[in-house]
């Protein structure tokens, strides 16, 4: 699968913008602030149907306009598949694919399947949790877009059931909110540990290709004991947890037992990476973790996108090298940098040059 063709109107720094891409790979090259990371954030929208780097879309429309767009063509298989993406404000964005308007723009989730690869992904190991419980939920959706509803239906339980909290409302209003929570909580949790369970030996191959010495491990935190697949047990132990906690939750506030209180546990030689590991061990758990998301895809029968958003300039030239192969495998891989010395020096490809919300080919 590739992008043939993408087109962007009033999105971020770019009126109009009209980009014939090749397969292999496709090279940006422009000051940091010049609009390279925005044709990355289009690429990202387009894979998880919200921006990879802020929470709302309001920042993505062009400052006067009253919605953006992103126009697309897929080749994958001798097939072509057109989609019309709108973002608006204060209303529902609108999706077409080949001109068909559809009822549900979370039909788009998997059409596209990506990894991206920017400095941000060093908060995955040295950030808060909610990095990486982002980075679970945003893995899980693409591998399976029906969870990108139950994550949705989750948050939209958590928050009326804070709300009940935070009045003290009595407990005949608040247990059918419990249960809600419970229910998608515990599939949820089921979710990600599966996918850990998945990713652990690909995560832990890609760190020994790095040619560490130290073992890497992930596990899941949870608020609740021995979480596992089994979706009715953790919804069982989540209920449970709620009874234990429930003065507290009232006193606060807030829930205190669910996925949106865990979080992705990796370790480096037996010890919690957060604040033992070096700013190299750190960068190598960070590319790990995105290569075996890579590898993950592969094995599942997908070709991701590959995107590496200015991320050679942070590495050294033993993972420029490693990055350089997975890039050469991809079907077709994006690529940022500020300056053109930081490229592998065997790189090939197409090269545009971005200017101030310009981007031309050299």
């Amino acid at each position: 699968m590739f992008i043939s063709h993408l087109s962007l109107k009033d999105f971020r720094s770019y009126e109009n913008l009209e980009l014939f891409l090749k397969k292999g790979k496709n090279i940006f090259i422009g000051e940091n602030g010049d609009g390279k990371t925005n044709i990355i954030e289009a690429l990202m929208y387009l894979t998880l149907l919200s921006s990879h780097r802020i929470s709302t879309d309001q920042p993505l429309i062009k400052l006067g306009c009253e919605r953006a767009y992103i126009r697309t063509k897929i080749e994958s298989d001798d097939r072509a598949t057109f989609v019309d993406l709108e973002i608006n404000t204060g209303k529902a964005n609108r999706v077409k694919i080949n001109q068909n308007p559809i009822s549900n723009q979370k039909e788009l989730l998997g059409l596209v399947k990506s990894v991206c690869f920017a400095p941000e992904d060093l908060d995955l190991v040295r950030g808060d949790p909610s990095a990486r419980r982002s980075f679970l939920d945003q893995l899980l959706i693409q591998q399976s877009p029906r969870l990108a509803g139950v994550i949705s239906d989750y948050e939209r339980a958590m928050k009326q059931r804070n709300s009940l909290l935070r009045s003290q409302a009595p407990e005949s209003l608040l247990r059918s909110w419990s249960e809600h929570l419970a229910n998608f909580g515990g599939e949820l949790m089921a979710a990600r540990i599966r996918l850990i369970n998945e990713i652990g030996p690909l995560f832990q191959s890609a760190y020994r290709s790095l040619s560490e010495k130290k073992i890497a491990k992930l596990g899941y935190k949870s608020s609740i004991p021995n979480p596992s697949v089994d979706k009715d047990g953790n919804i069982d132990a989540i209920l449970k947890a709620m009874k234990e906690v429930r003065i507290q939750e009232i006193e606060r506030g807030i829930s205190l037992v669910g996925p949106h209180r865990d979080d992705l546990l990796l370790t480096l030689g037996g010890h919690p990476i957060k604040g033992y590991a070096s700013h190299g061990e750190s960068w190598s758990i960070a590319l790990s973790l995105k290569l075996a998301s890579y590898q993950l895809f592969i094995d599942e029968g997908a070709r991701p996108i590959l995107i590496l958003d200015d991320v050679f300039s942070e590495l050294d030239e033993g993972r420029r090298q490693n990055l350089l192969e997975i890039a050469n495998s991809a079907e077709q891989t994006f690529i940022t940098v500020a300056v053109e010395g930081n490229l592998p020096k065997a790189i090939q490809g197409a090269r545009f040059r971005v200017e101030l919300g310009k981007v031309v080919a050299l």
